[in-house]
């Protein structure tokens, strides 16, 4: 669920931030504006491409386009590439660091839930299966076992609140990560038929 309505709120969300902390404003709007631009939605297997990796090249191009000066343009690249949380490059730079914070922020909370329930639908996966051990103990699935809406909040959105960065996001983070607790709880007390 990488639409526009996602880069506006981490367009805000970021802006918040790097006002806070004195971030270069025209790097930060540049990543966060290409930072999902290419394969951020799953593919027919329900995969998603490294769009990290062809965002980041897109906004060279893009930025090359509009005169930019190359160590800014790298600047803008490093941000991209290094906002996933699954992503092999660790945001270094403030901005990088930012856009990251403000990209997981928007899987907190209640847009969190809305937006993996969707992604969810759109990978043709269900909102709940029971995960089995192997995958509560290490993250990976047993054969045939589905990588349900559920599934990812275990894997990684309820971690979300303690691998960010900046305290100006952690505080956003507080009441996000309640709510989103509470609901994927719910969510499965309601699966589990025990409420």
């Amino acid at each position: 669920m990488h639409g526009f309505g996602h880069i506006q709120r981490v367009l805000q969300a970021a802006l918040v931030i790097g006002s806070e902390l004195g971030a270069d404003h025209d790097i930060l709007q540049a990543a966060v504006l290409l930072h999902d631009s290419q394969g951020a939605a799953p593919g027919p297997d329900g995969s998603r491409v490294s769009h990290e990796e062809t965002s980041a090249q897109f906004a060279r191009k893009v930025l090359q386009a509009e005169g930019w000066e190359e160590e800014r343009i790298r600047a803008v690249e490093h941000c991209i590439r290094a906002h996933r949380f699954r992503g092999s490059e660790k945001p270094e730079s403030l901005e990088a660091q930012i856009l990251f914070d403000a990209d997981k922020l928007d899987v907190n909370g209640a847009f969190g839930a809305a937006r993996t329930l969707g992604y969810a639908l759109q990978a043709q996966q269900p909102f709940f299966a029971e995960p089995s051990p192997r995958f509560l103990e290490s993250g990976e699935h047993e054969e045939g076992e589905p990588h349900s809406a559920y599934h990812e909040y275990l894997f990684k959105l309820r971690k979300i609140r303690d691998a960010l960065y900046t305290q100006p996001a952690k505080r956003m983070a507080e009441r996000r990560h309640e709510i989103l607790v509470m609901f994927f709880d719910q969510l499965a007390a309601e699966a589990r038929g025990e409420v």
